[in-house]
């Protein structure tokens, strides 16, 4: 009998986008489902970003574009890394992929080899694993909990370093649980990066301008680090163009060619009108971008308001992204008189069951004493998802 791939059999699927598959099954039943499952805003990409997509249909970006992006956005890339940053990148140094996962894939199937070992801190991004299982390498779990605020150590890395270690994923500010590495964290995690020869950092900053503490503060910026750091990052989530498809990495140049080697083999470059949209969305106005994250701000501050109205669940406030990751594991055990909580994911799927709300379980991120929300939506569903999760949790005894 006909097999799919041992490659495929290592992968799990995205459990995100099967809980956000499974609400919109209801919603097509004719359920009133709030999803609170997926990241992505809720917003429209702005209009003068759409402006300067028509404006490259009319003048014909319609052929291939070069495998690692136009010329002129990644200078606009390396512009806004240098005004923004602080950090120097030619040209040569980034390539533009189709959105920042094709990006973190490219760098760790780039990198990679059978049985190196890359350290995720978990709570993590669900694909990162997958990814390191895809490239032939071993994922290595480093919890950082609830009680640390969710953010690895300087000793937790250290002990977790092997002769085997090749690289380390760091998200900052994180998906699922919007925690932001602070100037100094990052400095004591690059000193123990520093002292082991040939380990590199995948620095995924995707949520770099959805920050509620200040200016994002990135990993490559100290000495010695530029060299060992990959930095991820994109236009989908401080522009609103998830769907767009605009990622890139800014790296050292032999990094970068053997991504854009790879690059060419299996996808090419990324559309050409949507790196013409994300051009204009580096050079133009950035007024946009501070308004979407005035909005993810305000919500944060109504989500952790009415989370810690909900008795049962333990709250941290999210220093960035726009996710709350609170801590439920007080109603494991606990049941309606039908339905059993046993853990995170029983709770996610009791909550779309009975309280109409998508969520995600913690198991997927690496934390199965919590749940992911995305406050990505609008007040209002904001409000009356909490009621729903309140009067839903407040039936289990």
């Amino acid at each position: 009998m006909a097999q799919l791939s041992d490659r495929l059999q290592r992968l799990a699927p995205s459990a995100t986008l099967a809980m956000s598959q499974k609400s919109s099954e209801m919603k097509a039943n004719g359920i009133d489902v709030i999803n609170m499952s997926v990241g992505e805003p809720d917003f429209n990409t702005p209009e003068h970003i759409k402006e300067a997509a028509k404006k490259a249909v009319d003048e014909n970006y319609s052929r291939y574009s070069p495998v690692p992006g136009y010329s002129d956005l990644r200078t606009a890339i390396a512009e806004k890394l240098k005004k923004e940053n602080n950090l120097d990148y030619t040209t040569n140094e980034i390539l533009v992929s189709n959105g920042a996962k094709q990006s973190v894939c490219n760098t760790l199937m780039a990198l990679v080899n059978d049985g190196d070992e890359v350290i995720i801190p978990a709570p993590y991004w669900v694909s990162y694993p997958q990814m390191v299982k895809l490239a032939g390498g071993t994922p290595v779990i480093v919890e950082a909990g609830f009680e640390q605020n969710f953010k690895m150590t300087p000793g937790q890395l250290e002990d977790a370093i092997t002769p085997k270690t090749k690289m380390i994923i760091l998200c900052s500010p994180s998906n699922p649980t919007g925690s932001v590495y602070s100037c100094k964290e990052l400095a004591g995690l690059a000193e123990v990066i520093k002292s082991h020869e040939d380990l590199f950092v995948l620095a995924d900053e995707i949520y770099e301008h959805i920050n509620y503490v200040g200016r994002h503060e990135s990993i490559a910026q100290f000495p010695g680090m530029k060299e060992r750091t990959i930095i991820v990052n994109g236009v989908s989530k401080a522009y609103a163009m998830t769907g767009w498809r605009i990622g890139y990495i800014a790296a050292p140049e032999w990094i970068v060619k053997g991504c854009n080697k790879l690059q060419g083999q299996y996808t090419s470059g990324p559309c050409s009108v949507s790196q013409k949209a994300a051009e204009f969305a580096y050079t133009a106005s950035q007024e946009c971008v501070e308004e979407m994250r005035k909005a993810f701000e305000r919500r944060r501050d109504l989500i952790v308001k009415l989370a810690k109205d909900i008795p049962g669940l333990e709250v941290n406030v999210p220093e960035g992204a726009f996710y709350l990751f609170p801590k439920c594991s007080s109603f494991y055990g606990k049941t309606d008189g039908e339905t059993v909580i046993k853990s995170s994911s029983d709770l996610a799927m009791y909550l779309l069951e009975k309280g109409h709300v998508a969520t995600v379980g913690g198991d997927a991120f690496g934390d199965p004493d919590c749940f992911r929300m995305s406050y990505a939506t609008s007040d209002e569903n904001i409000v009356e998802a909490m009621r729903r999760i309140k009067e839903t949790l407040g039936q289990l005894k």
